[in-house]
């Protein structure tokens, strides 16, 4: 219902005047132009960055440690994007690329445990309960990638991601401290795959920012020996 008085969407298109001379209308394109630019710098630069540290869950290098970035549930199980994260994870573990996973993501709210969801499934698939590690403060990419160095003391690692993501993560991973190599998951080049892409436009300002000033993560929190303990030999 609209209020009297407010105009309504025809009043507010109509209101915006597009410039009536060539002079003003090749400033308008010029400005879109640089616009564009500016918002393909940052994801550029961590496509520039991650170089040749991103490839195929077998052409990984070994490293103790996997990282999963969380990527949503639906009714409290791994949205199909993400099982596909866990699945390459599950991977590398049994073709001993890696020894311990660590799940990262969001438990901020009781009904939301992405991390608890991404044990379960992994251990479903073969990986070995005491073989996982929770973040459950993996709120951004940046969050999980200084926790991950941080809390857990990872200092190398192989990430798990999509493609279109992937290349923020081994940057970000790596302006956090660690020895980051990628595992870009492929996916079909569905609307979600898009959209996902679409995104990493605007969370590459972020992540260029991140990358920059360093900023300590929302929650921090002293430091946890669970890969540490994952890792020591049994018995």
């Amino acid at each position: 219902m609209r209020l009297p008085g407010w105009p309504t969407l025809r009043d507010r298109v109509a209101a915006v005047r597009l410039p009536r001379t060539r002079r003003g209308q090749r400033r308008l394109v010029q400005g879109l132009m640089a616009a564009c630019v500016l918002a393909l710098v940052p994801a550029t630069w961590m496509r520039l960055e991650a170089g040749d540290r991103v490839g195929t869950t077998a052409e990984a290098p070994a490293r103790e440690v996997a990282v999963v970035f969380g990527a949503g549930l639906w009714n409290g199980r791994p949205t199909p994007y993400l099982a596909h994260r866990l699945d390459a994870a599950a991977e590398l573990y049994r073709t001993g690329k890696v020894k311990v996973v660590l799940v990262t993501g969001d438990n901020s709210r009781v009904e939301y445990d992405e991390p608890d969801a991404m044990r379960t499934y992994l251990t479903g698939r073969g990986v070995p309960d005491g073989r996982i590690v929770s973040d459950y403060a993996g709120f951004d990419s940046w969050d999980s990638c200084v926790r991950a160095r941080k809390i857990f003391g990872v200092d190398r690692a192989v990430l798990v991601s999509q493609g279109f993501h992937i290349h923020r993560a081994v940057t970000l991973c790596r302006s956090a401290g660690i020895d980051a190599y990628g595992v870009a998951v492929d996916e079909p080049r569905d609307a979600t795959w898009y959209y996902g892409g679409a995104r990493e436009l605007a969370a590459s300002g972020k992540a260029a920012l991140d990358a920059l000033f360093r900023p300590d993560p929302r929650f921090l929190g002293p430091e946890e020996p669970g890969v540490a303990e994952a890792l020591a030999p049994s018995g």
